[in-house]
C-alpha cells in the first residue's frame, strides 16, 4: 500500500430511521468523496460511531466501504474494541475482505496502564491481520488513554513491525511535532484535527484523517494549495473559516451536526446511534441557517 497521503475522509456509517444500517448510500458516499480528491477512507472510527455498532455490523460496514472503493482509493478500517478477541476477529476480516490497512483504539473499559500493556494489547489486535500496515489511533479525550506516542514509534520497529504509523486526533501539538520528528521516514503522522489541518501540515504531516473531509473538502484543498504556495495568510485564514464552521457543528451536539451536513449537502445518512443525539427536522433547519451564516454553503460538496 502507499503512503497515506492528503485528505482522509473518517467516513460516516448511514443509518435508517430506525437506527438499522443504510449501506446503499455508500456507493454513492464514496463517489463523492472520490470526485472530490480525497486521498482515502477511514471506516467505523469515531465519525463512524463504531464503538456503537455491533460486531456483524462493523463487518457489514467494511465491506461495504471496501466494495464501494473498488480500489480507487485506500481505505482504512478501525477494529479497536473494548476486548482485544473481537478486534482480532475484526482485523482478520478487513483482511479478508481486501482492506488496505488497520487502524485500532485502545481497550477503553479496563485500560492499559503504560505503553508496555498498550503494545501487549495492540499486538494481539493486529495478530489477526499482521500483513495489513497498523496505525494506532489516539484520540485521549474519548478513550482516556494518554501515553507517551513518541514511545511508541520508538518501539514500533521492533515491537509492533507492522506499525506504520499514528492517527493523532489530539490539540497537544506540541506533542505531535514531536511524533513527526521520531517518525521520520520509518512511520506516518496523520493530523486529526480538522480545525487545525493546515497547522498540522505545517508541522509536518503527511495526511489528514477528518470528518468534515466527507462535505467540505474543496475548502482544505484551497487552504493547503494556499499554504504551499507560500501564502501561508490566506492559509490561515481558510483553516480560521474551517474552525467558525465546525465551532457550529459543535454548538449542535458534534455527530448530530456531521450527519446533519452530510444530508445538507444531499446524502442523507440517518440518525446517530445512542447516546449520540440526532437532530429534529426544527434543529436541522436552524442548523442549516446558522452554517449558511458562517460560509458553509461556498465550500459545501454536491
Amino acid at each position: 500500500m502507499k503512503t497515506l497521503t492528503g485528505l482522509i475522509a473518517a467516513t460516516v456509517t448511514p443509518m435508517n430511521p430506525d437506527g438499522s444500517l443504510k449501506l446503499d448510500i455508500i456507493p454513492a458516499i464514496v463517489d463523492r468523496l472520490v470526485a472530490n480528491d480525497i486521498g482515502g477512507l477511514y471506516v467505523c472510527g469515531s465519525t463512524g460511531e463504531g464503538p456503537l455498532l455491533t460486531t456483524e455490523e462493523r463487518r457489514a460496514v467494511a465491506q461495504a466501504y471496501v466494495t464501494a472503493a473498488a480500489g480507487r482509493i485506500p481505505v482504512v478500517v478501525q477494529v479497536g474494541h473494548t476486548s482485544n478477541h473481537e478486534a482480532r476477529g475484526l482485523a482478520a476480516h478487513a483482511a479478508s475482505i481486501g482492506a488496505d490497512a488497520l487502524s485500532a483504539l485502545p481497550p477503553t473499559y479496563f485500560k492499559p496502564d503504560g505503553m508496555d500493556m498498550l503494545i501487549a494489547c495492540l499486538r494481539e489486535v493486529v495478530s489477526g491481520a499482521p500483513d495489513l500496515p497498523f496505525y494506532y489511533y489516539h484520540i485521549p479525550k474519548l478513550t482516556d488513554v494518554a501515553l507517551d506516542m513518541t514511545e511508541m514509534l520508538r518501539r514500533g520497529p521492533e515491537e509492533l513491525p507492522s506499525l506504520a504509523g499514528i492517527k493523532f486526533s489530539s490539540y497537544t501539538q506540541h506533542e505531535f511535532q514531536a511524533c513527526v520528528e521520531q517518525a521520520g521516514d520509518k512511520h506516518t503522522m496523520l493530523f486529526g484535527v480538522d480545525e487545525s489541518c493546515i497547522s498540522g501540515h505545517a508541522l509536518g504531516a503527511a495526511g489528514a484523517v477528518g470528518s468534515t473531509y466527507n462535505f467540505m473538502a474543496p475548502l482544505y484543498h484551497t487552504a493547503k494549495a494556499a499554504y504551499d504556495a507560500g501564502n501561508t495568510k490566506e492559509a490561515f485564514a481558510l483553516q480560521a473559516d474551517a474552525g467558525r464552521i465546525i465551532r457550529v457543528m459543535l454548538a449542535y451536539k458534534g455527530m448530530a451536526g456531521l450527519k446533519a451536513a452530510m444530508k445538507i449537502t444531499g446524502l442523507d445518512c440517518g440518525p446517530c446511534r445512542l447516546p449520540l443525539y440526532s437532530l429534529s427536522d426544527e434543529e436541522c433547519a436552524a442548523f442549516e441557517k446558522e452554517l449558511s451564516a458562517v460560509g458553509f454553503d461556498q465550500w459545501a460538496m454536491k
